[in-house]
């Protein structure tokens, strides 16, 4: 039985076009290639089953919110075809135009209701508007009323990056945490206390940090620390030595999910790092990650017995 890859991304030709032409990629690497054939044949080398796939950074976001609109329907509607074309491969998170809370709450409707997306990908921020503002209230009710996980993926720090430090290489991880903090110390998450949201790159920096921060989150340290367990983590460019020990010393053993990045990350990257579950997991952990904990968020994808 193969794993389920909740940390995937789709780059379509129409949008590295839109990207490129408007200079939204920031991140320090290039769009890569993709392809739904070529990304079933990655899939198939590293036995993977179905994946969850997604838009990465910079999103839709542009200073022409009717262009940002179009773009994220556009999206959606090419993975929902991506979806019907591959049954049982893959599923998708869909794109919303945030920080345009009215705009998103239609595309949300639209997305979840009738294209059938198993969740939704929001950014750590968008133009320096953390997750956790309470103006974003409305749209994180409509997610969780309609039981839909979130992909919290990082975006760029509104701020400068520092010079020869690409942002994917450390902005990115502190994005992740930045936008999980805010999350919790705003009381977002105890509004909505069903609500999932996954946290991409095993949460940044938050697992190291997490006995540092909680008690900011509570009088109580280990409250606080229990408040950061409600998160799930995935694995995607963080299954290594110096990383898995830590978040599973940390994180809740039934809240991390397996996540390649494909195809930001290299396939020899993503190689090394499925291989890494298999020596660095325990047999029950092993399981549990690479596929049960995501069927019990994703029961689309689950194999009936």
């Amino acid at each position: 039985m193969g794993s389920i890859d909740t940390h995937q991304h789709i780059v379509p030709d129409f949008y590295a076009a839109w990207v490129n032409e408007r200079g939204l990629n920031g991140a320090g690497f290039a769009l890569p290639q993709w392809s739904a054939a070529s990304a079933l044949e990655t899939m198939d080398r590293l036995e993977i089953d179905a994946a969850i796939v997604s838009v990465s950074t910079p999103g839709v976001f542009c200073d022409d919110l009717a262009e940002s609109v179009a773009m994220a329907q556009r999206i959606n509607d090419f993975a929902a075809d991506l979806c019907r074309s591959h049954p049982g491969r893959f599923g998708y998170f869909a794109m919303l135009p945030l920080p345009d809370v009215e705009t998103s709450l239609a595309e949300l409707a639209r997305a979840a209701d009738e294209l059938g997306a198993d969740g939704v990908v929001l950014l750590a921020n968008v133009n320096g508007q953390y997750l956790g503002d309470a103006a974003f209230d409305p749209v994180i009710e409509a997610i969780a009323d309609r039981g839909l996980p979130i992909f919290v993926h990082p975006s760029f720090l509104p701020c400068a990056p520092l010079a020869n430090v690409p942002p994917f290489m450390a902005d990115f991880l502190l994005d992740t945490t930045r936008a999980a903090l805010n999350l919790v110390r705003s009381g977002t998450m105890d509004r909505y206390p069903k609500l999932d949201v996954i946290l991409s790159h095993a949460g940044g920096f938050l697992p190291y940090a997490a006995y540092r921060v909680a008690s900011l989150l509570d009088a109580d340290i280990e409250v606080g620390a229990d408040r950061l367990r409600r998160f799930w983590f995935d694995t995607a460019l963080s299954a290594a030595p110096a990383s898995v020990p830590t978040l599973s010393a940390f994180a809740d053993p039934s809240r991390i999910l397996f996540g390649t990045d494909l195809p930001f990350a290299p396939e020899s990257t993503a190689t090394w790092h499925r291989a890494n579950h298999d020596t660095l997991f325990n047999d029950e952990q092993r399981g549990r990650v690479l596929r049960t904990n995501a069927e019990a968020l994703f029961p689309r994808l689950a194999i009936t017995p």
